[in-house]
């Protein structure tokens, strides 16, 4: 078992933000000014090349932490944020470059990419949530959810699958190439987005991810635009469905 150690802690715009360091791995945990005792936590993964306090996960937060009460917590993905570039990393990463100035698609090395990342990754989160759960004001009895779009949908979908948990999830935007197989094992709410005109992810190819998934219960929420144009009340509608299935009755928590 891992320890958690806190390294600082401000707080500001209705939420308190403490970073962490769990077995070397640095991460953010926002909650509520009060302590939410007992709230559910959401477990949030960055997109490629960003890391842990991008604005979009600061701005996901804040609508978890201060429209819901619940916990939201992110940690670097390897060669991300904090974390130092592997020789694998600089390869990959010039790799990805190459192709894109040359105008071919970046997927396969992307699908390469992140589905090595992920394989580093999942075991982090695990530890991550290990700890996390022994603080007194998360505990082991509360509901555990999952947000994370692009390469937070190739680490999320194998620890959602391997994390008996996550009782809930929000995915998008990734190929099925290594993803469908993991995702045939999940059978908990998923929430799915995806763009219609996305240049590097074919719609068939985002059609046959949310497929894949064996879950009784999951939407897909199609958009029309490219990769980068995801529009922003997705975020909302993301929050929505998370706090309708990780919120319990008679807590007060707001949808």
């Amino acid at each position: 078992m891992h320890s958690l150690q806190f390294t600082h802690r401000t707080s500001s715009n209705g939420m308190t933000e403490r970073d962490f360091v769990v077995a070397g791995v640095p991460g953010v945990l926002w909650s509520p000014p009060s302590g939410a005792d007992r709230a559910p936590l959401v477990l949030m993964g960055h997109g490629g090349g960003n890391h842990k306090k991008h604005p979009a996960m600061a701005g996901r937060a804040h609508l978890l932490v201060t429209g819901c009460g619940f916990h939201v917590a992110v940690i670097d993905a390897p060669g991300h944020g904090d974390r130092p570039r592997s020789e694998h990393d600089e390869r990959e990463i010039a790799a990805l470059y190459r192709a894109r100035a040359a105008g071919e698609p970046e997927g396969p090395i992307v699908v390469r990419y992140n589905d090595h990342l992920a394989h580093l990754a999942v075991p982090e989160w695990r530890a991550t949530l290990d700890a996390l759960q022994e603080l007194p004001e998360i505990g082991t009895d509360g509901p555990v959810g999952y947000f994370g779009i692009n390469m937070g949908t190739a680490i999320g979908v194998p620890l959602v699958a391997a994390e008996p948990r996550i009782t809930a999830a929000v995915f998008g935007q990734h190929w099925p190439d290594a993803l469908a197989a993991k995702a045939k094992e999940i059978t908990v709410p998923v929430e799915f987005a995806m763009q219609w005109d996305d240049e590097h992810i074919p719609r068939e190819a985002a059609l046959a991810l949310f497929d894949a998934f064996a879950s009784k219960e999951k939407t897909l929420h199609a958009n029309s635009g490219r990769h980068k144009e995801l529009p922003r009340f997705e975020a909302d509608s993301a929050v929505r469905f998370l706090a309708r299935h990780l919120s319990r009755p008679g807590t007060g928590t707001r949808a």
